[in-house]
């Protein structure tokens, strides 16, 4: 058996891509560049598909390539989670003495990929799936399911 890998995509993104010229990342070199002695044999890359936002109409279109782009590698699978949005009230952190305290706004947020990489990992460790279990991500939701504090 061999390496299992695990991204969390929109945490990878986020937490270390985003306004870099790394955005078009190859997962696959990655891994091997991380784990040159290792076998990988199966690379998992969770996320969610994004809409289009004021000011980045064409962010949705851009992850499409970047998606295709990884489809292409042998060992990889995507696995989707969903976005949901909610327009909850929300404090102003500095409010006008004669204005209102609060405003209502437009709030996003990943469900579901966290909870599939978890899940994932467990089913496939659980199947013998691999001998070595790789995650890549900074999410402290996946503490408890890692083991790790």
């Amino acid at each position: 058996m061999g390496v299992n890998v695990y991204v969390d995509g929109f945490n990878l993104y986020y937490g270390c891509l985003k306004g870099t010229s790394y955005k078009w990342l190859d997962l696959s070199a990655l891994c091997r560049k991380l784990l040159p002695r290792d076998d990988i044999t199966r690379i998992r890359y969770f996320t969610a598909r994004i809409t289009a936002r004021p000011g980045d109409p064409d962010s949705p279109t851009r992850q499409d390539t970047y998606l295709r782009a990884l489809g292409t590698i042998p060992q990889m699978s995507v696995h989707y989670g969903h976005f949901q949005e909610t327009r909850p009230r929300m404090p102003l952190a500095t409010p006008d003495p004669s204005g209102p305290r609060t405003v209502k706004v437009i709030k996003t947020e990943e469900k579901g990929s966290d909870v599939n990489l978890a899940s994932y990992l467990l089913l496939d460790s659980f199947h013998g799936d691999c001998d070595v279990a790789v995650v890549i991500s900074n999410d402290s939701d996946l503490r408890e399911p890692l083991g790790t504090r």
